[in-house]
């Protein structure tokens, strides 16, 4: 191999890992923050192992019991960028239990990659039903459902002022929408982790529980944003208040319960200019989209400041917009700051926050998890008529007999063979 010309795989690894150090160190030093830390430490021996260098390598690093990672799978618009998905964050906490606050549009890509088992990946909360917030359920419910996941999604979502605008109505619809994909992969697969329970709560209530299991409690209270229904979510674990507001303009709800908490998610928008120059939008919306349902940079600052918390984060806006956003909230609040971009992780715990980038693979698999699927189930309706599975050709599939003879011996199959049911199958060709 010519050195000069042609890098080893191990080489190209250790060039990605040093870009994505340095992309870190400049995304952390672009947002201004004050007391996040990025990990790291002093290289002493230059012939030794260095330590971490504001990485995060999912799947490497076990939590204490009392400490909780949050990762950003999604910091985007609605109009979802390859490099940046709509509104999507995954807490993990030192117990085990992962839970997803929002997943809209393109932000499964970002889950995929943190190869976490589809089996640990079942609860979701949903803070308001535009689609740029839960607009990807169908790749977690599909997707997860391929990948062994073994039993049904729960969601937990707000009411609506009518039964049509609540969760449990947009869930119904969406089993509906996707029926022929259920039907298929029920009488294919399994038919359990194709359901979905649904849990929906009053969004009116003010900090009531709507979860508590294994020391998490997850309370909800109003959001404004667009119509009613919209809620922000407040998460108790292990002595610490963690937050997550979806959309909203500034509310009396989210100052009077996200006071002093550890750590707040809050929306960010970007400047009404932003929207009229490079988002190409009209001037009367761009400043309605700005700073009535949704919160400015100005805004999230004086909220920061009121609520005074451990540690802000600010979302929703494109990357290119972060530093006009950056500079609206520092002229109302000087306190810690995190602006998010997608893959940015932290780690809370009641000592504080450090803050890092994950690297983590763009063509990741599902890994398994330790629960496997049940089989099929009996008595579920073929999907397919006579006249389709007529169609098929048979010496396409007589010519890989010979490579599922060898599977069926190796896994001990003969009981379940599919083919000699078949018309055309010709054992031994």
């Amino acid at each position: 191999m010519n050195i000069n010309t042609k890098y080893s795989e191990f080489q190209r690894f250790n060039i990605l890992i040093a870009v994505a150090a340095l992309f870190c160190a400049q995304v952390y030093l672009y947002a201004g923050i004050s007391s996040a830390h990025a990990a790291g430490g002093v290289v002493a021996d230059p012939a030794g192992v260095a330590p971490d260098r504001y990485v995060y390598y999912p799947g490497t690093e076990a939590l204490a019991k009392d400490e909780v990672r949050v990762v950003a799978c999604g910091t985007g618009m609605p109009d979802q960028r390859r490099g940046q998905a709509s509104a999507c964050f995954l807490f993990e906490f030192g117990n085990g239990e992962k839970i997803i606050f929002d997943i809209g549009t393109g932000s499964m890509r970002n889950i995929n990659s943190l190869m976490i088992p589809a089996e640990y990946l079942s609860k979701v909360f949903i803070s308001h039903l535009h689609t740029d917030h839960w607009g990807d359920l169908d790749a977690l419910w599909a997707g997860g459902w391929t990948a062994g996941r073994p039993g049904p999604l729960e969601i937990w979502g707000p009411s609506g002022q009518t039964k049509e605008m609540g969760t449990a109505y947009a869930i119904a619809g969406f089993l509906q929408a996707f029926n022929w994909d259920y039907q298929t992969r029920a009488y294919k697969i399994t038919p359990l982790p194709g359901q979905i329970t649904v849990h929906e709560f009053d969004y009116t209530a003010e900090n009531e529980v709507v979860y508590d299991d294994n020391g998490i409690v997850v309370r909800s209270i109003p959001a404004i944003h667009a119509g009613d229904g919209p809620v922000s979510f407040i998460i108790e674990y292990a002595g610490m208040k963690l937050v997550f507001g979806g959309d909203s303009s500034p509310n009396k709800w989210f100052i009077e319960h996200a006071k002093d908490a550890d750590f707040a998610i809050h929306e960010a928008f970007a400047t009404p200019e932003f929207f009229v120059k490079d988002y190409g939008q009209p001037a009367q919306l761009a400043w309605r989209a700005c700073c009535e349902f949704h919160t400015s940079g100005p805004s999230f600052g004086k909220i920061m400041s009121e609520i005074n918390p451990g540690h802000a984060v600010a979302y929703h806006t494109m990357e290119e917009a972060l530093s006009g956003v950056r500079d609206g909230i520092r002229e109302t609040y000087d306190g810690p700051l995190s602006m998010a971009v997608d893959m940015m992780v932290w780690n809370i715990t009641t000592s504080g926050v450090t803050e890092r980038m994950a690297v983590s693979p763009d063509r990741a698999s599902g890994v398994p998890g330790p629960t496997r699927q049940p089989p099929p189930v009996d008595g579920i309706p073929d999907p397919m008529s006579d006249f389709i599975k007529n169609g098929e050709w048979g010496p396409g599939f007589n010519a890989q007999n010979q490579m599922l003879d060898a599977h069926s011996e190796k896994y001990n199959l003969q009981e379940q063979d599919w083919r000699p049911e078949k018309p055309w199958y010709q054992p031994g060709n």
